[in-house]
């Protein structure tokens, strides 16, 4: 699925964000993690089967106010081969669902490299006669600092299945700024980044965003404005909302005046917001929705869709 596809279901819903899908054993509710404890045991195959119902959960939870979630493979990778079979089948639920789905991978490689990841996360695997889709997102994250050879292949995978991905840029953690801050000529190098992520994207869609997204922090908003003004033509994800520091006021700057091409994404502020409650978990699904839903209010009042 495009960018397209996903600012159709933002605006079907009123509501640009994603929930991170990342979580850690710690993060699922008692009774859960107990349960999965005593049926498969306290050790991975336990914590896979937790970590699975808790995603399934949440998922059930938020279908009808959040458009798009974003598993992140390292909190499934941790858990050996178990927990990347987890996150397959929590991809299918989500498809079922009817989420988008964002396979948070960062991957950064080139060549034939390249396009065995492209193939595994977007596109599909030719096995003989046949070809099958291994995990079947419909948008990756990527680490382009390696240049245009990182991006290509999944640009390729892309376009051949419709779908989209999202170029590293400039990221929301405190350190970005020891090489994403360097100037490089007379532009910053995230601002070369960005330029040449909008750049390999080519043709845009209806709503006038290319395949290739950017991922832009929430925690440096004059960054955020600045590059909104230079890539009128790249879809955004912001992280950084919430326990990073940024807020609604910051987000704000990534939407164009239409309201469209950006994704501002959750992950712990929804998950975990069971652990505020007060009741063990119990009331995790009700936790998350109204978390998402104040999420949601939040950004609106700063941002419209139309």
């Amino acid at each position: 699925m495009s960018f397209d596809h996903l600012q159709d279901q933002i605006r079907a819903m009123k509501n640009p964000t994603v929930v991170g899908l990342d979580p850690k054993p710690e993060y699922v509710p008692p009774h859960i993690l107990q349960a999965c404890y005593e049926e498969f045991g306290a050790n991975l195959a336990g914590a896979v089967h937790a970590v699975y119902r808790f995603n399934c959960g949440l998922m059930d939870a938020l279908s009808d106010i959040v458009p798009a979630v974003k598993p992140q493979s390292a909190y499934y990778e941790r858990l050996g081969w178990r927990g990347m079979k987890m996150l397959e089948r929590t991809i299918a639920y989500a498809k079922e669902k009817g989420y988008f789905v964002i396979a948070d991978v960062k991957r950064g490689d080139i060549g034939s490299t390249a396009q065995a990841y492209s193939e595994a996360w977007l596109g599909k695997t030719q096995i003989g006669e046949g070809a099958f889709a291994a995990f079947g997102a419909d948008c990756v994250t990527v680490n382009g600092y390696m240049g245009s050879d990182a991006v290509n292949p999944f640009l390729d995978t892309c376009r051949a299945e419709d779908k989209c991905l999202f170029v590293l840029v400039k990221t929301s953690n405190p350190s970005s700024g020891e090489l994403q801050d360097r100037m490089a000529g007379d532009r910053l190098v995230y601002q070369v980044m960005g330029e040449l992520t909008q750049r390999l994207g080519g043709t845009a869609g209806k709503y006038g965003f290319t395949p290739a997204g950017a991922v832009v922090g929430a925690t440096y908003p004059s960054d955020l404005q600045e590059l909104r003004k230079r890539l009128e033509q790249t879809f955004f994800l912001v992280p950084g909302y919430g326990a990073q520091g940024g807020t609604a006021a910051d987000v704000r700057y990534a939407f164009d005046k239409h309201g469209h091409g950006a994704i501002v994404n959750s992950s712990r502020g929804i998950m975990c917001a069971w652990q505020k409650t007060g009741k063990n978990g119990e009331d995790y699904q009700e936790a998350a929705r109204n978390a998402a839903i104040a999420m949601r209010d939040d950004i609106r009042q700063f941002v419209t869709i139309a």
